[in-house]
């Protein structure tokens, strides 16, 4: 199933600048991981903000909370989920 995914991050501003150090490169990597291993199909920018539009690739609901979850900024993020489905108007048969 496809998702698409917003997330917003806020650091605290008292959050020690070493600590939000390690949590950004910790996200990095299993960011980088999941996409290598096809669960984080696209990932953008939103410009000016500390801000993603991403869409994910899993099976399930569940499966894309546990995996949301394990992202290391996760208890700063304020997230959004909308389910995707393909639209009847679309000319391609894939998932691009």
């Amino acid at each position: 199933m496809l998702y698409h995914v917003q997330m917003t991050v806020r650091l605290p501003a008292d959050l020690p600048t070493e600590v939000a150090a390690d949590l950004k490169a910790r996200e990095k990597a299993l960011a980088q991981q999941l996409q290598r291993e096809g669960v984080w199909r696209h990932l953008w920018r939103i410009a000016g903000q500390y801000a993603n539009v991403s869409i994910f690739d899993v099976p399930d609901h569940a499966t894309l909370h546990d995996t949301l979850m394990r992202l290391p900024l996760f208890p700063y993020m304020d997230i959004t989920v909308l389910p995707l489905c393909r639209h009847p108007s679309s000319l391609h048969d894939d998932e691009r």
